[in-house]
């Protein structure tokens, strides 16, 4: 972790308003989509020190995580692990391992995402998701052979959606990184 301790703590469940209440009590009680219980995840308690933005954060990230999002999940996963280890975002990086291998990624390959597209044992698909983030967070632009390397398999609204992910997984890094948000109790960094 880049920061010990939180620099913005959680909101406490006895400091929820009535509105924030009704949003994070249903979570205490649910399941993700990918089956694992859900609570208040310490980012979400964090965000919702800043209502009005989180509403309008939260938006754009169902997108990004949602089924709107047009890429298969577990390309999703590998593009969302990429940019959260380039962005040493310990937290991102624990969450997603398990988002991950609940779409499919193998740990073999969630430790590949970080040597990056060099490493032995990617497709072709594969390594080009990993240069296009790679690409999008050194130069903030994906290169023309990445590009047209995806444009094969990838319609425009694919080709919009990876730049869209790492984007939206660049600020969720530096938020989190930012703001101090500590790893959930069982999950594992770096």
């Amino acid at each position: 972790m880049k920061l010990s301790k939180p620099r913005i703590p959680p909101l406490a469940e006895n400091e929820w308003t009535p509105e924030q209440a009704k949003t994070l009590a249903p979570l205490k009680a649910g399941t993700t989509q990918f089956g694992a219980r859900m609570h208040v995840y310490n980012v979400l308690g964090t965000l919702s020190r800043h209502p009005e933005a989180n509403k309008k954060f939260g938006v754009w990230a169902n997108h990004i995580m949602g089924a709107t999002n047009t890429l298969p999940p577990r390309e999703r996963e590998i593009l969302i692990l990429r940019i959260g280890w380039l962005c040493e975002a310990e937290y991102e990086w624990g969450q997603h391992v398990v988002f991950g291998r609940a779409v499919g990624l193998s740990d073999e390959e969630i430790a590949r995402i970080k040597l990056g597209a060099d490493a032995p044992g990617w497709s072709e698909h594969d390594a080009l998701l990993i240069r296009a983030t790679d690409d999008l967070h050194k130069d903030a632009c994906i290169s023309d052979a990445v590009w047209n390397g995806l444009a094969k398999t990838y319609n425009t609204q694919q080709l919009m959606d990876v730049v869209f992910t790492v984007g939206q997984y660049n600020l969720v890094s530096m938020c989190l990184n930012s703001f101090g948000v500590q790893l959930d109790e069982g999950v594992k960094g770096f």
